[in-house]
Protein backbone atom coordinates (compact mmCIF):
# COMPACT_ATOMS: atom_id res chain seq x y z
CA UNK A 1 0.00 0.00 0.00
CA UNK A 2 1.22 3.79 -0.94
CA UNK A 3 -0.70 5.35 1.07
CA UNK A 4 -1.84 5.08 4.80
CA UNK A 5 -5.75 4.83 5.43
CA UNK A 6 -6.89 6.21 8.71
CA UNK A 7 -10.70 5.22 10.75
CA UNK A 8 -11.10 7.85 12.97
CA UNK A 9 -13.62 6.77 16.32
CA UNK A 10 -15.81 9.22 17.60
CA UNK A 11 -18.71 8.40 20.65
CA UNK A 12 -21.94 10.53 21.65
CA UNK A 13 -24.59 10.19 24.42
CA UNK A 14 -22.38 9.50 26.83
CA UNK A 15 -19.09 7.80 27.86
CA UNK A 16 -17.99 4.80 28.38
CA UNK A 17 -19.45 3.09 25.63
CA UNK A 18 -16.55 0.91 25.19
CA UNK A 19 -14.58 3.24 21.96
CA UNK A 20 -11.51 1.45 23.03
CA UNK A 21 -12.53 -2.39 22.95
CA UNK A 22 -14.63 -1.16 19.52
CA UNK A 23 -11.37 0.02 18.35
CA UNK A 24 -9.18 -2.61 19.04
CA UNK A 25 -11.65 -5.29 17.66
CA UNK A 26 -11.73 -3.86 14.20
CA UNK A 27 -7.93 -3.81 14.75
CA UNK A 28 -7.82 -7.38 14.99
CA UNK A 29 -10.26 -8.58 12.69
CA UNK A 30 -8.30 -6.01 10.01
CA UNK A 31 -4.71 -7.31 11.44
CA UNK A 32 -6.44 -10.81 11.21
CA UNK A 33 -7.23 -9.85 7.21
CA UNK A 34 -3.45 -8.93 6.70
CA UNK A 35 -3.68 -5.49 7.33
CA UNK A 36 -1.01 -3.53 9.37
CA UNK A 37 -2.49 -1.52 11.67
CA UNK A 38 -2.23 0.36 14.83
CA UNK A 39 -4.50 2.41 17.60
CA UNK A 40 -3.58 5.71 19.26
CA UNK A 41 -5.91 7.49 21.37
CA UNK A 42 -6.70 11.47 21.94
CA UNK A 43 -7.32 12.46 25.42
CA UNK A 44 -9.32 16.15 25.55
CA UNK A 45 -7.84 16.40 29.20
CA UNK A 46 -5.38 19.50 29.55
CA UNK A 47 -3.33 17.21 32.15
CA UNK A 48 0.09 16.51 29.85
CA UNK A 49 -0.15 12.72 30.57
CA UNK A 50 -2.23 10.48 33.20
CA UNK A 51 0.90 10.14 35.11
CA UNK A 52 0.00 12.74 38.10
CA UNK A 53 -3.73 11.39 37.72
CA UNK A 54 -5.29 10.01 40.56
CA UNK A 55 -6.15 5.97 39.68
CA UNK A 56 -9.57 7.24 41.25
CA UNK A 57 -10.30 9.84 38.37
CA UNK A 58 -9.04 7.83 35.72
CA UNK A 59 -8.46 4.31 36.42
CA UNK A 60 -4.86 2.48 36.04
CA UNK A 61 -2.19 4.72 34.70
CA UNK A 62 -0.60 2.32 31.50
CA UNK A 63 3.18 2.70 30.69
CA UNK A 64 4.77 1.79 27.58
CA UNK A 65 8.01 0.38 26.64
CA UNK A 66 9.49 3.70 25.71
CA UNK A 67 8.01 5.23 29.29
CA UNK A 68 4.80 6.96 28.47
CA UNK A 69 2.48 7.08 30.95
CA UNK A 70 -0.70 6.61 28.89
CA UNK A 71 -4.33 5.91 29.02
CA UNK A 72 -5.91 2.70 30.20
CA UNK A 73 -7.20 1.94 26.73
CA UNK A 74 -3.60 1.12 25.29
CA UNK A 75 -3.47 -1.49 27.12
CA UNK A 76 -6.82 -2.87 25.55
CA UNK A 77 -4.69 -2.17 22.11
CA UNK A 78 -1.66 -4.12 23.41
CA UNK A 79 -3.82 -7.21 24.57
CA UNK A 80 -5.78 -7.45 21.16
CA UNK A 81 -2.89 -6.88 18.66
CA UNK A 82 -0.24 -8.12 20.91
CA UNK A 83 1.97 -5.19 19.44
CA UNK A 84 4.05 -2.42 21.47
CA UNK A 85 2.12 0.93 21.57
CA UNK A 86 4.57 4.23 22.33
CA UNK A 87 4.61 7.92 23.54
CA UNK A 88 2.74 8.39 19.45
CA UNK A 89 0.02 6.25 20.35
CA UNK A 90 -1.76 8.25 23.28
CA UNK A 91 -2.05 12.28 23.20
CA UNK A 92 -3.69 14.56 25.30
CA UNK A 93 -4.76 18.12 25.45
CA UNK A 94 -2.46 19.35 27.37
CA UNK A 95 0.80 17.61 25.71
CA UNK A 96 -0.83 19.32 22.67
CA UNK A 97 -1.03 23.07 24.29
CA UNK A 98 2.41 22.45 25.36
CA UNK A 99 3.90 21.56 22.29
CA UNK A 100 2.19 25.00 20.61
CA UNK A 101 3.35 27.39 23.64
CA UNK A 102 6.55 25.66 22.87
CA UNK A 103 6.85 26.24 19.23
CA UNK A 104 5.68 29.96 20.23
CA UNK A 105 8.08 31.32 23.07
CA UNK A 106 10.98 29.49 20.21
CA UNK A 107 9.49 32.42 17.81
CA UNK A 108 8.19 29.06 15.37
CA UNK A 109 5.08 30.95 14.13
CA UNK A 110 6.99 34.21 13.08
CA UNK A 111 5.06 36.78 15.36
CA UNK A 112 1.43 35.19 13.87
CA UNK A 113 -1.37 35.40 16.62
CA UNK A 114 -1.98 31.95 18.03
CA UNK A 115 -4.98 30.36 17.76
CA UNK A 116 -7.08 27.23 18.28
CA UNK A 117 -7.15 27.09 14.43
CA UNK A 118 -5.14 26.60 12.63
CA UNK A 119 -2.20 26.15 15.29
CA UNK A 120 -3.75 23.83 17.81
CA UNK A 121 -5.81 21.56 15.01
CA UNK A 122 -2.63 21.60 12.95
CA UNK A 123 -0.58 20.04 15.84
CA UNK A 124 -3.24 18.00 16.21
CA UNK A 125 -3.78 16.65 12.58
CA UNK A 126 0.32 16.35 12.82
CA UNK A 127 -0.11 13.93 15.69
CA UNK A 128 -2.91 11.48 13.92
CA UNK A 129 -0.63 11.11 10.96
CA UNK A 130 3.10 10.88 12.88
CA UNK A 131 2.35 6.49 13.24
CA UNK A 132 1.03 6.82 9.44
CA UNK A 133 3.64 8.56 8.05
CA UNK A 134 6.06 6.18 10.10
CA UNK A 135 5.54 3.65 7.25
CA UNK A 136 5.09 0.77 9.65
CA UNK A 137 1.02 0.91 8.70
CA UNK A 138 -1.19 0.58 6.76
CA UNK A 139 -4.32 1.96 8.79
CA UNK A 140 -4.47 3.98 11.84
CA UNK A 141 -7.32 3.72 13.79
CA UNK A 142 -7.61 6.85 16.09
CA UNK A 143 -9.95 6.95 18.76
CA UNK A 144 -11.36 10.49 20.33
CA UNK A 145 -11.64 10.54 23.76
CA UNK A 146 -14.80 12.03 25.50
CA UNK A 147 -18.18 12.64 23.91
CA UNK A 148 -19.29 14.66 20.38
CA UNK A 149 -20.78 17.78 22.00
CA UNK A 150 -18.27 18.41 24.94
CA UNK A 151 -16.51 21.35 24.39
CA UNK A 152 -13.18 20.18 25.11
CA UNK A 153 -13.42 17.54 22.08
CA UNK A 154 -14.20 20.50 19.85
CA UNK A 155 -10.76 21.19 18.78
CA UNK A 156 -10.24 17.36 18.03
CA UNK A 157 -13.67 17.40 15.90
CA UNK A 158 -12.44 19.95 14.18
CA UNK A 159 -9.15 18.13 13.06
CA UNK A 160 -10.64 15.25 12.02
CA UNK A 161 -13.34 17.45 9.84
CA UNK A 162 -10.25 18.98 8.23
CA UNK A 163 -7.92 15.94 8.16
CA UNK A 164 -11.04 13.43 6.10
CA UNK A 165 -11.41 16.67 3.89
CA UNK A 166 -7.59 17.13 3.21
CA UNK A 167 -6.81 13.01 2.83
CA UNK A 168 -9.65 12.72 0.27
CA UNK A 169 -12.17 10.03 -0.80
CA UNK A 170 -11.88 6.83 0.50
CA UNK A 171 -8.42 7.89 2.66
CA UNK A 172 -10.26 8.38 6.05
CA UNK A 173 -13.66 7.48 7.30
CA UNK A 174 -15.23 8.08 10.54
CA UNK A 175 -17.28 6.04 12.54
CA UNK A 176 -19.29 7.16 15.56
CA UNK A 177 -20.02 4.96 18.47
CA UNK A 178 -23.16 5.63 20.37
CA UNK A 179 -26.31 4.34 22.31
CA UNK A 180 -29.94 2.71 21.40
CA UNK A 181 -31.19 2.70 24.61
CA UNK A 182 -33.82 0.14 26.17
CA UNK A 183 -36.91 2.17 27.87
CA UNK A 184 -38.41 -0.51 30.03
CA UNK A 185 -41.79 1.54 30.61
CA UNK A 186 -42.40 1.59 26.94
CA UNK A 187 -40.89 -2.05 26.34
CA UNK A 188 -38.68 -0.78 23.46
CA UNK A 189 -35.39 0.55 22.12
CA UNK A 190 -35.13 3.84 21.23
CA UNK A 191 -33.40 5.61 18.41
CA UNK A 192 -33.62 9.59 19.27
CA UNK A 193 -30.82 10.16 21.47
CA UNK A 194 -28.77 8.29 18.26
CA UNK A 195 -30.25 10.90 15.99
CA UNK A 196 -29.30 14.00 18.01
CA UNK A 197 -25.67 12.66 18.61
CA UNK A 198 -25.31 12.12 14.97
CA UNK A 199 -26.58 15.81 14.14
CA UNK A 200 -24.64 17.35 16.83
CA UNK A 201 -21.36 15.26 15.02
CA UNK A 202 -23.05 16.68 11.60
CA UNK A 203 -23.30 20.55 13.30
CA UNK A 204 -19.51 20.25 13.45
CA UNK A 205 -19.12 18.96 9.78
CA UNK A 206 -18.46 15.38 9.77
CA UNK A 207 -20.83 13.07 8.23
CA UNK A 208 -20.13 9.52 9.96
CA UNK A 209 -19.34 6.91 7.78
CA UNK A 210 -20.62 3.72 10.17
CA UNK A 211 -22.47 3.98 13.38
CA UNK A 212 -21.90 1.10 16.38
CA UNK A 213 -24.86 0.91 18.11
CA UNK A 214 -24.64 -0.32 21.30
CA UNK A 215 -27.62 -1.90 22.58
CA UNK A 216 -28.77 -4.51 25.49
CA UNK A 217 -31.26 -6.11 23.20
CA UNK A 218 -31.20 -7.14 19.31
CA UNK A 219 -31.50 -4.04 16.80
CA UNK A 220 -34.63 -5.48 14.17
CA UNK A 221 -34.22 -4.70 10.38
CA UNK A 222 -36.79 -2.04 10.85
CA UNK A 223 -34.86 -0.22 13.50
CA UNK A 224 -31.83 -0.12 11.59
CA UNK A 225 -33.09 0.68 8.53
CA UNK A 226 -35.14 3.90 10.52
CA UNK A 227 -30.96 4.80 11.88
CA UNK A 228 -29.71 4.54 8.26
CA UNK A 229 -32.77 6.88 7.31
CA UNK A 230 -32.45 9.38 9.46
CA UNK A 231 -28.53 9.32 10.23
CA UNK A 232 -27.32 9.16 6.56
CA UNK A 233 -25.56 5.31 6.69
CA UNK A 234 -25.87 2.88 4.17
CA UNK A 235 -28.04 0.50 6.15
CA UNK A 236 -25.22 -2.36 6.46
CA UNK A 237 -23.09 0.47 8.05
CA UNK A 238 -25.70 0.21 10.80
CA UNK A 239 -23.23 -1.92 13.25
CA UNK A 240 -25.26 -3.70 16.16
CA UNK A 241 -23.05 -3.96 19.13
CA UNK A 242 -24.92 -5.76 21.82
CA UNK A 243 -23.92 -6.95 25.36
CA UNK A 244 -21.11 -9.61 25.51
CA UNK A 245 -19.63 -11.43 29.04
CA UNK A 246 -16.50 -11.00 27.87
CA UNK A 247 -14.89 -8.05 25.78
CA UNK A 248 -12.65 -11.11 24.23
CA UNK A 249 -15.80 -11.43 22.07
CA UNK A 250 -16.43 -8.47 20.25
CA UNK A 251 -14.14 -8.80 17.76
CA UNK A 252 -16.49 -12.26 16.98
CA UNK A 253 -19.53 -9.95 17.33
CA UNK A 254 -17.95 -6.94 14.96
CA UNK A 255 -16.96 -10.00 12.13
CA UNK A 256 -20.61 -11.44 12.57
CA UNK A 257 -21.95 -7.87 12.12
CA UNK A 258 -19.42 -7.20 8.74
CA UNK A 259 -17.84 -4.19 10.63
CA UNK A 260 -14.47 -4.75 9.25
CA UNK A 261 -15.69 -5.68 5.58
CA UNK A 262 -17.91 -2.10 5.62
CA UNK A 263 -15.16 -0.33 7.11
CA UNK A 264 -12.43 -1.83 3.90
CA UNK A 265 -15.39 -1.03 1.51
CA UNK A 266 -15.26 2.82 2.83
CA UNK A 267 -11.29 2.93 2.81
CA UNK A 268 -12.00 1.14 -1.01
CA UNK A 269 -9.59 -1.71 0.12
CA UNK A 270 -9.58 -5.55 -0.73
CA UNK A 271 -11.20 -7.60 1.79
CA UNK A 272 -8.65 -10.03 1.52
CA UNK A 273 -8.97 -13.63 3.03
CA UNK A 274 -11.08 -14.04 5.80
CA UNK A 275 -9.48 -12.97 9.59
CA UNK A 276 -7.34 -15.84 10.75
CA UNK A 277 -8.94 -15.78 14.54
CA UNK A 278 -7.83 -19.66 15.52
CA UNK A 279 -5.77 -18.47 18.19
CA UNK A 280 -7.86 -16.02 19.81
CA UNK A 281 -10.94 -18.55 19.59
CA UNK A 282 -8.55 -21.22 21.02
CA UNK A 283 -8.44 -18.75 24.09
CA UNK A 284 -12.22 -17.96 24.62
CA UNK A 285 -13.21 -21.42 24.44
CA UNK A 286 -10.77 -22.04 27.63
CA UNK A 287 -11.91 -18.44 28.85
CA UNK A 288 -15.35 -19.61 28.63
CA UNK A 289 -15.01 -23.39 29.55
CA UNK A 290 -12.87 -23.64 32.54
CA UNK A 291 -11.96 -27.04 34.33
CA UNK A 292 -11.76 -26.00 37.94
CA UNK A 293 -11.71 -22.56 39.99
CA UNK A 294 -9.73 -20.25 42.47
CA UNK A 295 -10.04 -17.61 44.67
CA UNK A 296 -7.14 -15.32 44.70
CA UNK A 297 -7.76 -11.72 46.68
CA UNK A 298 -6.32 -8.80 45.30
CA UNK A 299 -5.00 -6.39 48.37
CA UNK A 300 -4.79 -2.72 47.29
CA UNK A 301 -6.02 0.66 48.27
CA UNK A 302 -8.00 1.31 44.88
CA UNK A 303 -10.31 -1.42 45.28
CA UNK A 304 -13.37 0.66 45.35
CA UNK A 305 -12.90 1.26 41.48
CA UNK A 306 -11.95 -2.01 39.43
CA UNK A 307 -10.37 0.26 36.68
CA UNK A 308 -7.72 0.89 39.12
CA UNK A 309 -6.39 -2.35 38.30
CA UNK A 310 -7.61 -3.24 34.75
CA UNK A 311 -4.36 -4.84 33.44
CA UNK A 312 -3.96 -6.94 36.69
CA UNK A 313 -7.49 -8.02 36.31
CA UNK A 314 -7.15 -9.08 32.46
CA UNK A 315 -3.88 -10.36 32.88
CA UNK A 316 -5.61 -12.68 35.78
CA UNK A 317 -8.24 -13.36 32.54
CA UNK A 318 -5.16 -14.64 30.09
CA UNK A 319 -3.39 -16.25 32.71
CA UNK A 320 -6.49 -18.60 33.74
CA UNK A 321 -7.57 -19.27 30.43
CA UNK A 322 -3.71 -20.76 29.72
CA UNK A 323 -4.84 -22.64 32.97
CA UNK A 324 -8.37 -23.63 31.76
CA UNK A 325 -8.90 -21.69 34.94
CA UNK A 326 -11.35 -19.50 36.72
CA UNK A 327 -9.83 -17.24 38.38
CA UNK A 328 -11.86 -15.26 40.88
CA UNK A 329 -10.53 -12.01 41.44
CA UNK A 330 -11.49 -11.01 45.92
CA UNK A 331 -10.96 -7.61 46.33
CA UNK A 332 -9.64 -7.05 50.11
CA UNK A 333 -9.08 -3.04 50.79
CA UNK A 334 -4.99 -2.97 52.53
CA UNK A 335 -6.90 -0.31 55.15
CA UNK A 336 -9.39 -2.69 56.22
CA UNK A 337 -6.98 -5.59 56.80
CA UNK A 338 -5.50 -6.00 60.54
CA UNK A 339 -3.49 -8.86 63.08
CA UNK A 340 -7.24 -9.55 64.67
CA UNK A 341 -9.00 -10.23 60.82
CA UNK A 342 -6.12 -11.18 58.48
CA UNK A 343 -6.94 -14.54 58.89
CA UNK A 344 -10.72 -14.42 58.15
CA UNK A 345 -9.80 -12.28 55.16
CA UNK A 346 -7.17 -14.33 53.86
CA UNK A 347 -7.49 -17.51 55.40
CA UNK A 348 -9.56 -19.54 52.70
CA UNK A 349 -7.68 -17.70 49.28
CA UNK A 350 -5.80 -20.23 46.97
CA UNK A 351 -3.61 -16.67 46.63
CA UNK A 352 -2.94 -13.15 47.35
CA UNK A 353 -1.75 -10.52 45.02
CA UNK A 354 -0.48 -7.30 47.00
CA UNK A 355 -1.19 -4.66 44.51
CA UNK A 356 1.08 -1.31 43.40
CA UNK A 357 0.47 1.86 44.59
CA UNK A 358 1.34 5.36 46.10
CA UNK A 359 1.49 6.66 49.74
CA UNK A 360 1.12 5.59 53.09
CA UNK A 361 -2.82 5.07 53.02
CA UNK A 362 -3.25 0.85 53.81
CA UNK A 363 0.22 0.41 53.97
CA UNK A 364 0.24 -1.89 57.22
CA UNK A 365 -2.68 -3.77 55.68
CA UNK A 366 -0.38 -5.25 52.75
CA UNK A 367 2.47 -5.24 54.87
CA UNK A 368 0.07 -7.94 57.37
CA UNK A 369 -1.68 -9.47 54.63
CA UNK A 370 2.12 -10.49 53.36
CA UNK A 371 2.74 -11.92 56.88
CA UNK A 372 -0.15 -14.19 56.60
CA UNK A 373 0.36 -15.39 53.31
CA UNK A 374 4.39 -16.22 54.35
CA UNK A 375 3.67 -17.73 57.10
CA UNK A 376 0.68 -19.63 56.42
CA UNK A 377 2.30 -21.22 53.00
CA UNK A 378 -0.31 -19.50 50.72
CA UNK A 379 1.01 -18.74 47.40
CA UNK A 380 2.07 -14.75 47.13
CA UNK A 381 2.71 -12.20 44.34
CA UNK A 382 3.71 -8.61 44.96
CA UNK A 383 4.12 -6.09 42.38
CA UNK A 384 5.99 -2.96 42.62
CA UNK A 385 4.73 -1.19 46.04
CA UNK A 386 3.79 -4.93 47.09
CA UNK A 387 6.95 -6.37 46.05
CA UNK A 388 8.62 -3.08 48.91
CA UNK A 389 6.09 -4.25 51.13
CA UNK A 390 7.58 -7.96 51.54
CA UNK A 391 10.94 -7.10 51.84
CA UNK A 392 9.23 -4.21 54.97
CA UNK A 393 7.65 -7.72 56.06
CA UNK A 394 10.48 -9.64 56.07
CA UNK A 395 13.14 -7.40 58.03
CA UNK A 396 10.30 -6.41 60.82
CA UNK A 397 9.59 -9.87 61.10
CA UNK A 398 12.68 -12.19 60.24
CA UNK A 399 15.55 -9.61 60.56
CA UNK A 400 14.26 -8.19 63.76
CA UNK A 401 14.02 -4.42 62.59
CA UNK A 402 10.71 -3.95 64.01
CA UNK A 403 10.90 -0.21 62.60
CA UNK A 404 11.76 -1.07 58.75
CA UNK A 405 10.02 0.88 56.19
CA UNK A 406 9.99 2.87 53.30
CA UNK A 407 10.98 6.27 53.02
CA UNK A 408 8.10 7.12 51.12
CA UNK A 409 5.81 6.85 54.12
CA UNK A 410 8.46 6.85 56.89
CA UNK A 411 11.47 9.72 55.94
CA UNK A 412 13.18 9.30 59.60
CA UNK A 413 12.80 5.57 59.93
CA UNK A 414 15.81 3.81 61.30
CA UNK A 415 16.11 1.22 58.83
CA UNK A 416 15.04 2.24 55.27
CA UNK A 417 14.86 -1.04 53.50
CA UNK A 418 13.33 0.72 50.71
CA UNK A 419 14.21 4.18 50.01
CA UNK A 420 14.40 6.80 46.83
CA UNK A 421 16.70 6.55 44.35
CA UNK A 422 19.49 9.05 44.90
CA UNK A 423 18.44 10.85 41.28
CA UNK A 424 15.11 11.24 42.68
CA UNK A 425 16.44 13.22 45.23
CA UNK A 426 15.82 16.81 43.81
CA UNK A 427 13.07 15.70 41.58
CA UNK A 428 10.45 19.04 41.95
CA UNK A 429 8.28 18.38 39.19
CA UNK A 430 5.98 15.02 39.51
CA UNK A 431 5.15 14.34 35.60
CA UNK A 432 7.06 11.75 33.50
CA UNK A 433 10.13 12.02 36.65
CA UNK A 434 9.92 8.45 37.90
CA UNK A 435 11.71 5.34 36.43
CA UNK A 436 9.58 4.40 33.62
CA UNK A 437 9.41 2.22 30.62
CA UNK A 438 11.63 -0.88 29.78
CA UNK A 439 14.63 -1.95 31.89
CA UNK A 440 16.39 -4.84 31.74
CA UNK A 441 16.63 -7.66 34.60
CA UNK A 442 19.45 -10.52 34.85
CA UNK A 443 17.67 -13.46 36.57
CA UNK A 444 19.98 -15.48 38.79
CA UNK A 445 20.30 -19.62 37.68
CA UNK A 446 18.54 -22.23 39.54
CA UNK A 447 15.39 -19.52 40.82
CA UNK A 448 12.00 -19.43 40.68
CA UNK A 449 11.89 -16.62 38.39
CA UNK A 450 14.58 -18.32 35.95
CA UNK A 451 12.04 -21.56 36.26
CA UNK A 452 9.16 -19.05 35.65
CA UNK A 453 10.92 -17.10 32.65
CA UNK A 454 13.26 -19.63 31.44
CA UNK A 455 16.00 -16.83 30.00
CA UNK A 456 18.81 -15.52 31.58
CA UNK A 457 17.81 -11.68 30.73
CA UNK A 458 14.19 -10.28 30.78
CA UNK A 459 13.11 -6.53 29.84
CA UNK A 460 9.68 -5.25 31.58
CA UNK A 461 8.17 -2.34 32.16
CA UNK A 462 8.22 -0.11 35.41
CA UNK A 463 6.36 3.00 37.14
CA UNK A 464 8.01 3.71 40.37
CA UNK A 465 10.44 6.25 42.31
CA UNK A 466 11.64 3.98 45.22
CA UNK A 467 14.26 1.16 45.28
CA UNK A 468 14.86 -1.94 47.29
CA UNK A 469 17.88 -0.69 49.13
CA UNK A 470 21.17 -2.44 48.52
CA UNK A 471 22.43 -1.48 51.76
CA UNK A 472 20.36 -4.38 53.36
CA UNK A 473 20.97 -6.78 50.34
CA UNK A 474 22.92 -9.46 52.12
CA UNK A 475 21.57 -9.78 55.80
CA UNK A 476 18.04 -10.31 53.79
CA UNK A 477 19.59 -12.85 51.27
CA UNK A 478 21.66 -14.82 54.38
CA UNK A 479 18.06 -14.70 56.05
CA UNK A 480 16.20 -16.19 53.09
CA UNK A 481 14.74 -13.40 51.28
CA UNK A 482 16.46 -14.07 47.75
CA UNK A 483 17.16 -11.43 45.24
CA UNK A 484 17.02 -13.50 41.92
CA UNK A 485 16.80 -10.52 39.43
CA UNK A 486 18.66 -7.94 39.03
CA UNK A 487 18.99 -4.54 37.13
CA UNK A 488 22.57 -4.50 34.98
CA UNK A 489 22.90 -1.25 34.52
CA UNK A 490 22.59 -0.12 38.23
CA UNK A 491 22.41 -2.93 40.44
CA UNK A 492 19.22 -2.33 41.76
CA UNK A 493 16.99 -5.57 42.41
CA UNK A 494 14.55 -6.55 40.65
CA UNK A 495 12.98 -9.43 42.23
CA UNK A 496 12.76 -11.07 45.87
CA UNK A 497 11.64 -14.71 46.30
CA UNK A 498 11.82 -16.99 49.21
CA UNK A 499 13.07 -20.87 48.71
CA UNK A 500 10.69 -22.64 51.16
CA UNK A 501 7.25 -22.04 50.15
CA UNK A 502 5.01 -23.25 47.60
CA UNK A 503 5.13 -19.95 45.53
CA UNK A 504 6.72 -16.29 47.01
CA UNK A 505 7.84 -14.16 44.19
CA UNK A 506 7.93 -9.85 44.59
CA UNK A 507 9.00 -8.22 41.55
CA UNK A 508 9.74 -4.09 41.53
CA UNK A 509 8.40 -3.52 37.95
CA UNK A 510 4.82 -4.52 36.58
CA UNK A 511 4.31 -7.56 34.42
CA UNK A 512 0.54 -6.91 34.06
CA UNK A 513 1.74 -4.25 31.63
CA UNK A 514 2.98 -6.95 29.47
CA UNK A 515 0.54 -9.88 29.49
CA UNK A 516 -1.60 -9.88 26.23
CA UNK A 517 -3.97 -12.70 24.77
CA UNK A 518 -1.53 -14.03 22.57
CA UNK A 519 1.39 -14.08 25.34
CA UNK A 520 -0.14 -14.31 28.96
CA UNK A 521 2.37 -13.01 31.02
CA UNK A 522 4.66 -16.22 32.84
CA UNK A 523 4.39 -14.72 36.07
CA UNK A 524 0.78 -14.33 36.21
CA UNK A 525 0.56 -18.18 34.24
CA UNK A 526 2.66 -19.56 36.92
CA UNK A 527 0.81 -17.68 39.91
CA UNK A 528 -2.13 -19.26 38.84
CA UNK A 529 -0.94 -22.40 38.86
CA UNK A 530 0.72 -22.25 42.15
CA UNK A 531 -3.12 -20.94 43.61
CA UNK A 532 -4.70 -24.19 41.59
CA UNK A 533 -2.30 -26.37 43.44
CA UNK A 534 -3.26 -24.92 47.01
CA UNK A 535 -6.69 -25.44 46.36
CA UNK A 536 -6.30 -28.79 45.28
CA UNK A 537 -4.43 -29.52 48.80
Amino acid sequence: MNQTKYIFVTGGVTSSLGKGIIAASLAKLLQGRGYRTTIQKFDPYINVDPGTLNPYEHGECYVTDDGAETDLDLGHYERFLNVPTSQANNVTTGRVYLSVIEKERRGEFLGKTVQVVPHITNEIKDRMQLLGKSGDYDIVITEIGGTVGDIESLPYIESVRQLVWELGENNGIVIHLTLVPFLAAAGELKTKPTQHSVKTLMESGIKADILVCRTEHELSQELRQKLALFCNVKKEAVIQSIDASTIYEVPNLMLEEGLDVVALKKLDLPKKASPDLKNWNTFLKRLKSPKQTVNIGLVGKYVEMQDCYKSILEAFIHAGAANETKVNVISIHSEHINAENVEEKLGTLDGVLVAPGFGERGIEGKIEAVRYVRENNIPFFGICLGMQMSVIEYSRNILGYAEANSTEMNEKTSHPVVSLMEEQKNVTDKGGTMRLGAWKCDIKPNTLAHKIYGEKTISERHRHRYEYNNKYADELQKAGLKASGVNPDTGLVEIVELENHPFFIGVQYHPEYKSTVANPHPIFVNFVAAAVNAHKK
